[in-house]
Order: C-alpha cells, then sequence, then structure tokens
C-alpha cells in the first residue's frame, strides 16, 4: 500500500526555530509562578497544545490555572518577539524533500500545537504557503485536543481527503508526536532527531523508524516501496 499523506509537525521537525518556544515558555510560566520548571517537567509538554501545557505546568508546580489566559497572553508576545529577533528557517533538506515527495504523490500536511496566527507566522518566515509547498496546514485551535491525542493527524487526513491510516505517514521530533501518530494507526510513524527529544526518549515511544531528520523521509519511503 503507497503512502499518500506525510503528516509533520512544525517546529523541530520541518522548521528550525531555535527551541524558542521552549525557553520562552519556561520563562513565561517561571515569571508567573516564581517557581522553577524543572527539564522533565518542560519535556513532558513537547509538542502539545502551548495553552494546554501552560495549564499543565501550572498544575504540577501547584500554582493558580486560573491564570492560564493571562500566562498564555503572555508566552505569546515573547515568542513573538523571539522568532522577529531570531527568524526561524527551514531545517537542512526539508524543502528538497517536502518537494520530492509532493513530485511522488504523497500529500503533505503540517500539524502543530501552536495557535492558527503563530503557525501561519512560521510559514510565512521560511517563504511557504498552503497549496504551493504543503498541501494543508492544521493547529491546536482545529482540534478539540492537541498531542497526545491522536485528532491532528485526523484531522490532516481530512483536510487532504485521505481516508485510509495506513497511507498516512506521521513524523515528528517529540514523544507526543510520536504517541499521537501510533494512537491514529498511522503506518508509518517516524520520530526524527532533529528537535527537542533524544533517540532515547523517542525510542521509548511506540513507533515504526527514527531518523535523523525528516530530509530522509523521501529515502525511507523508496526503499519500503
Amino acid at each position: 500500500m503507497t503512502i499518500r499523506l506525510a503528516s509533520l509537525d512544525m517546529a523541530g521537525t520541518t522548521i528550525d526555530e531555535g527551541g524558542a518556544v521552549y525557553a520562552v515558555l519556561r520563562d513565561a510560566v517561571e515569571r508567573a509562578t516564581g517557581a522553577t520548571v524543572p527539564d522533565a517537567l518542560l519535556s513532558r509538554w513537547s509538542g502539545t497544545d502551548k495553552r494546554e501545557a501552560i495549564v499543565g505546568l501550572l498544575t504540577a508546580l501547584q500554582a493558580d490555572t486560573g491564570r492560564a489566559d493571562e500566562v498564555f497572553a503572555a508566552f505569546s508576545v515573547d515568542l513573538a518577539a523571539a522568532y522577529a529577533a531570531e527568524p526561524p528557517v527551514l531545517l537542512p533538506g526539508i524543502g528538497e524533500a517536502v518537494a520530492q515527495l509532493r513530485a511522488d504523490g504523497v500529500r503533505v500536511a503540517l500539524q502543530t500545537g501552536y495557535v492558527r496566527e503563530v503557525a501561519e507566522g512560521l510559514l510565512d518566515a521560511v517563504g511557504w504557503k498552503v497549496g504551493r509547498e504543503v498541501d494543508a496546514l492544521v493547529t491546536a485551535e482545529d482540534v478539540p485536543a492537541s498531542r497526545p491525542a491522536p485528532y491532528l493527524v485526523f484531522r490532516t487526513m481530512e483536510a487532504t481527503g485521505v481516508v485510509d491510516v495506513r497511507e498516512v505517514l506521521v513524523a515528528g521530533d517529540t514523544v507526543n508526536d510520536v504517541t499521537a501518530g501510533a494512537r491514529a494507526g498511522a503506518r508509518f510513524v517516524v520520530g526524527v532527531l532533529s528537535g527537542a527529544h533524544t533517540v532515547a526518549e523517542l525510542g521509548a515511544a511506540r513507533h515504526t523508524h527514527l531518523l535523523a531528520s525528516v530530509a530522509d523521509v523521501p529515502e525511507l519511503l523508496a526503499a519500503e516501496g
């Protein structure tokens, strides 16, 4: 059976934003609570909806979750400033890989725990447009729950007209990305080592492949036939 959809995470998987999102997220929560966000706790929320992550972090730190909207607003402002100071770029080889996938008849959809405004800003930064370089963009605002729930994957299928999960490849750089792909039942669930999590962390999650980068996906599909 042929892969017809590559459902790809954005930050750390297709786009290099220097890890700013997690640095800004940590800082926003620490400023609001006066507490330290441990690395392991922050890692647990990698790849998820950022407002959900803030609620989760506040809960874990036994802080007032009623301040989540306030913290999220501060996070959003600071993230925009970070991206303005250091504009995101495509990870090496990603432009060529995505172009090759689409030339081979594979639809490419991006999915993210960001809100749409931020996600579209990332696309603008790297010069991509939906309908030109990629076929669809699905954000945390489009689903009832973000990763590790499988809904982002299903929404990319809906957006691209793919109805069989056995024709889907999901790739991401976090355990939550990989878990969402596995829960969706995707034929290929690929952890990539270009972002937040290590080979040991990704390897402990249910997956089919671990690759250095999404740039290696066309070769993987060619080898798998």
